[in-house]
């Protein structure tokens, strides 16, 4: 949410002289999360030519930005994602613009221990494990979660990611990816901790609550039961113990 109060924008003429972009200066932007429990601050910066508007140096033409903070556009993922693939994912993330090739091959080493922790398939290559993933999802003993019409983006990710790992037999061939490609495989990588890692944790904290609430009401019914039985011994050993007349 970006309202006059949480939202910083400054522009800083550089007086350098002409470079080879002409006039340039220093667009400063600053965004403050107004989520109580956040109130983190974005800070990013762009070096962009600058042209005199209403006798005020403006920023104009972009020549390039950079995001001083956060470092990266990483979410946090929880706890029980395990470590390897948290440190993948986020070390994806943060070297995104600085190597999109790199960042692309470690998505597809986070999806490779994925399909290894949350799927139960390890081969020696990632295509095997996924042709075995495919073969688990067309019978339908898949985990659940894993769902038919994202194998094809799974498939993508190692299709992509083996730029960044594996150089072509041509070396004079070379096969650029781009930040926005990259954050693509970075997107899909949230979308499987989201729909694999995170719902399996919901439907089992879910069930776990139905459970403890099944044995609190199955305590309650014995303790009734007992209270009642010993209401009536106690109601047989009176009337037995009571005087005839």
């Amino acid at each position: 949410m970006v309202t006059d109060q949480n939202h910083y924008r400054g522009f800083i003429k550089l007086h350098n002289g002409q470079s080879k972009f002409g006039d340039t200066g220093l667009l400063c932007l600053s965004i403050r999360c107004v989520n109580a429990d956040c109130n983190e601050v974005f800070v990013g910066l762009q070096h962009t030519t600058a042209e005199i508007r209403g006798g005020t140096w403006r920023a104009g033409d972009l020549i390039e930005e950079w995001q001083l903070r956060p470092d990266s556009i990483s979410r946090v993922q929880p706890d029980f994602i395990p470590i390897p693939l948290r440190e993948d994912y986020y070390e994806a993330c943060l070297i995104r613009d600085k190597s999109p090739k790199a960042s692309a091959a470690l998505a597809r080493r986070c999806l490779q221990g994925m399909i290894r922790d949350f799927c139960g398939i390890s081969k020696n290559r990632l295509i095997d494990e996924i042709k075995e993933l495919k073969t688990l999802v067309e019978a339908g003993k898949a985990p659940k979660g894993v769902e038919p019409e994202t194998l094809d983006a799974i498939d993508a990710i190692r299709n992509i990611g083996n730029i960044g790992a594996h150089m072509e037999r041509d070396i004079d061939v070379i096969v650029e990816v781009d930040p926005g490609e990259a954050q693509a495989l970075i997107e899909l990588i949230e979308m499987l901790f989201e729909e694999w890692y995170i719902a399996r944790h919901k439907r089992e904290q879910r069930l776990a609550s139905v459970r403890a609430i099944a044995a609190e009401k199955q305590v309650a019914i014995e303790s009734g039961k007992a209270q009642i039985a010993q209401k009536k011994l106690a109601a047989i050993a009176d009337h037995s113990s009571a005087p005839e007349e």
